[in-house]
């Protein structure tokens, strides 16, 4: 019996010590989670290979470049055309010869060289179809608002005549001389 209640003890002593430590492992942790750069994120593709996808995250992220923007943001763009192809043998004919244009060694390349690649072919249909489908997919999911400071439309939260919309407390003060003549009453 007394070797049991040994055991209970030490084994208490050991759960107390276990807890004493994860609980500081974890709020040491804790700050450091906050220098990590981006939130993971995966992408099921469909009719695309992971390197077609690497490099249209790099056409779309050069098409449309903001410091600061989530990777997630873009791949949801990256996700859109895999659908699109999936859905369409012309559009992954497409997705395909032009990412196969642009090389192999596209998205190492520096921002300066992958721009005036792009450049080259801006008017040509890929480039077009990508360009279209990240205007519509980036600029509108909740990542990019974020990103942006847009709080999403109006309608659905009372319009904006009580959000702020005349709230100009970012301008200066403008003095009433510097508005003119009054009109007639």
């Amino acid at each position: 019996m007394a070797d049991q209640q040994s055991l209970v003890i030490d084994r208490r002593r050991f759960i107390q010590t276990i807890t004493g430590v994860l609980t500081g492992v974890l709020g040491a942790l804790g700050p450091l989670s906050a220098l990590a750069p981006r939130r993971a994120w995966a992408l099921e593709l469909h009719a695309l290979s992971n390197a077609e996808a690497v490099d249209l995250l790099a056409v779309v992220r050069t098409i449309a470049p903001h410091d600061g923007l989530d990777d997630a943001a873009y791949a949801l763009v990256v996700g859109a055309l895999d659908a699109d192809a999936a859905s369409s043998s012309d559009t992954r004919e497409l997705l395909a010869a032009g990412l196969a244009g642009l090389g192999p060694q596209f998205a190492a390349m520096p921002e300066g060289a992958r721009v005036e690649q792009l450049r080259a072919i801006e008017s040509g249909a890929f480039f077009q179809n990508v360009r279209l489908k990240t205007l519509l997919v980036l600029y509108n999911n909740p990542i990019a608002w974020e990103h942006f400071g847009y709080e999403g439309e109006a309608f659905s939260k009372g319009g904006y005549l009580l959000r702020g919309f005349n709230d100009l407390k970012w301008l200066p003060d403008v003095p009433a001389a510097a508005s003119g003549p009054l009109p007639l009453a």
